[in-house]
């Protein structure tokens, strides 16, 4: 039988004290000439919310930092040429909607 000695930083430990589990790799050090942890540190990604541009009959348009973002949902009972003319509607609301928010930001 043979016994691997394993570093673990105190935040690590402390967890395991805890009852906690510690997610990572564990894997030995030829340099060290022992085993070491490499604690995962994971993390909440931090993302600013999507700003509403304007709300749409069928869907919305909304803004994030890197994006314009049009949503559109149309019931499936109307029929192909009933949505396809919703489309053209929505489309033309979702241009009109960033032309409005364009002239706001000026003034």
């Amino acid at each position: 039988m043979k016994y691997i000695t394993i570093a673990i930083d105190e935040k690590s430990y402390a967890r395991m004290v805890a009852g906690l589990r510690v997610e990572g790799s564990v894997g030995y050090n030829p340099n060290k000439g022992m085993g070491d942890l490499n604690a995962f540190n994971r993390k909440k990604r931090v993302r600013k919310k999507d700003r509403l541009v304007k709300k749409l009959p069928w869907g919305w348009v909304k803004e994030s930092l890197e994006r314009i973002k049009v949503f559109g949902s149309f019931p499936k009972d109307l029929g192909t040429a009933e949505v396809i003319g919703l489309l053209n509607d929505h489309t033309r609301s979702a241009k009109n909607a960033l032309i409005e928010r364009e002239i706001i930001e000026r003034v």
